[in-house]
């Protein structure tokens, strides 16, 4: 921490009004605004490590519900998931929080959002950080038809997770065990090795968590995943699931973006071992093309997916590393 850190002082938590009805979030410092944005299946309280980093560092950091997470709305229509609703609830809470810009932060799906918000809203978000999983700009065939054809004999899990209530039925009766299966099946230290079946891929007929591991991380403590467990037994499963199922409709969505890249400065942080970089490696090597802003690119040893709680300090560090030199 450098001689002009200061206190971080308290978690506040509080709504606001989006698009999506209301937004819960959670905010930490004073400064420019960092616009935190979490993936699947987590919360604002995937971020607990970077808030009072980020604030002592001198900026006001802000970690969000995504609609159909935690105290966010949950709108009954799968279609309100789609990535230009998730676009516009991130912009309204800058503007909730009285603030005409942000930095955007995003990890998993919330580095999709943070990239697809940065993307169309320029003029809101004047950089981007993106974690785990790389830029890739729209392009190819229709997403559904390319899962299709992925895992040969097996199915993987994005065509899995697509038909209302399928995922659902197999979470539901022991959330508690289905998240701490996931996040070990996707942590460094916990992960199947070259020789068991991949979690990615589920037996035709069968489910995820029978490919999952039965450990657990050294990053996730009892009390994590007791509030994490309590988040989606309040919530349930299908507002988290939902936002696989529009991936089509944001293909046909941003048709006019085709191949469009991002050029505010950027950042990428990823783990080494995780799936979404390694099996992404050309969308890293087009950097740049499609990040000609990018500042830095990170590939953490010994890291899975879940990077910001598998690594925080060196997230952490990495971050503020890079907000310190955007411009003012």
């Amino acid at each position: 921490m450098n001689s002009d850190a200061q206190s971080p002082g308290p978690l506040v938590h509080r709504t606001v009004a989006t698009p999506a009805g209301r937004t819960h979030l959670v905010e930490q410092g004073s400064g420019p605004l960092v616009l935190l944005v979490h993936g699947f299946p987590e919360s604002w309280y995937s971020w607990r490590h970077q808030l009072p980093a980020l604030a002592a560092a001198g900026h006001r950091a802000v970690a969000l519900d995504v609609r159909g997470y935690g105290r966010s709305s949950r709108p009954a229509d799968p279609a309100a998931y789609r990535m230009t609703e998730l676009v516009d609830d991130c912009v309204a809470v800058v503007h909730a929080l009285g603030e005409h810009d942000a930095v955007v932060v995003g990890h998993d799906w919330g580095s999709r959002i943070a990239a697809d918000a940065a993307l169309t809203r320029p003029d809101v978000f004047r950089a981007v950080a993106l974690l785990s999983v790389p830029y890739q700009p729209r392009g190819g065939p229709r997403p559904s038809e390319v899962f299709a054809g992925m895992g040969g004999d097996d199915e993987f899990y994005v065509s899995y997770f697509q038909r209302p209530g399928r995922a659902e039925a197999e979470i539901e009766p022991d959330v508690r065990g289905w998240l701490g299966g996931l996040y070990a099946a996707l942590s460094a230290d916990t992960m199947p090795g070259p020789d068991e079946p991949d979690p990615h891929f589920i037996t035709r007929g069968g489910t995820m968590r029978r490919r999952f591991p039965d450990r657990r991380p050294a990053w996730l403590s009892e009390a994590d995943l007791d509030f994490y467990t309590g988040e989606f037994e309040r919530t349930g499963l299908t507002g988290a699931l939902n936002r696989y199922r529009n991936m089509d409709r944001d293909w046909e969505d941003f048709a006019e973006y085709d191949g469009a890249p991002l050029t505010q400065p950027s950042l990428f942080l990823g783990g080494a071992l995780d799936a979404s970089t390694t099996w992404l490696t050309d969308a890293i090597d087009a950097y740049p093309r499609t990040l000609p802003g990018l500042v830095a690119s990170h590939l953490l040893d010994d890291s899975g997916h879940w990077l910001q709680q598998e690594r925080p300090a060196e997230v952490n560090r990495l971050l503020t590393t890079w907000l310190a030199g955007l411009p003012g």
